[in-house]
């Protein structure tokens, strides 16, 4: 049975560094970087190609925000971690693409609609993940830190993913929280 490790932190905090250097510190051979961002501006395809040379180029790529597990399936076998970069992209894009939603004046009906398939999602990839022999270490933001953003897609956003990571961090064998980049165990 693999385990599951929770990184989580503020902006810049340094998770996704430390999420790399626990599995560099593991010997992992064999690994996949699941990527669930999509870059659509330079800004972020700066970020991709510093977190893709920093990881270097041993790791087998995925990069897909829905049908985790079917997109994790064909490669399985030939992994022994999986590096999932990261749970608030996931939820961003889960919320928002391939959707035409008003966020300014979203029926609650609908919120709680996309909010129950994000959980479908993930909850079906972690129970996936508890079945094979492979660990996973997932990195999100801390979404509780902050200020309650002022318009409604921010705070839908920031209770989504909140608790999300909530239901990550329950299946979790260990966890570790970043600030201000020292890692500090919390579970």
């Amino acid at each position: 049975m693999g385990k599951i490790i929770f990184f989580t932190g503020g902006a810049r905090s340094g998770k996704s560094k430390f999420a790399e250097e626990y599995i560099k510190e593991k010997k992992y051979e064999k690994k996949i970087y699941f990527a669930t961002a999509i870059p659509f501006d330079e800004e972020m395809k700066d970020r991709v190609k510093k977190h893709i040379e920093r990881r270097g180029e041993s790791w087998i790529t995925i990069e897909a925000y829905k049908n985790l597990v079917s997109n994790l399936d064909k490669y399985i076998l030939e992994a022994q971690v999986i590096l999932f970069d990261c749970i608030t992209n996931f939820v961003t894009n889960f919320m928002i693409m391939d959707r035409e939603v008003d966020w300014d004046n979203v029926n609650i009906d609908v919120v709680n609609k996309i909010e129950t398939e994000i959980v479908v999602e993930i909850t079906k990839f972690l129970e996936y993940l508890k079945s094979k022999e492979i660990d996973c270490v997932f990195v999100t933001n801390e979404v509780g830190f902050g200020l309650v953003p002022e318009y409604p897609l921010g705070r839908y956003f920031r209770d989504i993913c909140g608790r999300i990571n909530q239901i990550v961090a329950r299946y979790s064998d260990e966890a570790y929280l970043a600030i201000s980049g020292i890692k500090v165990k919390i579970k």
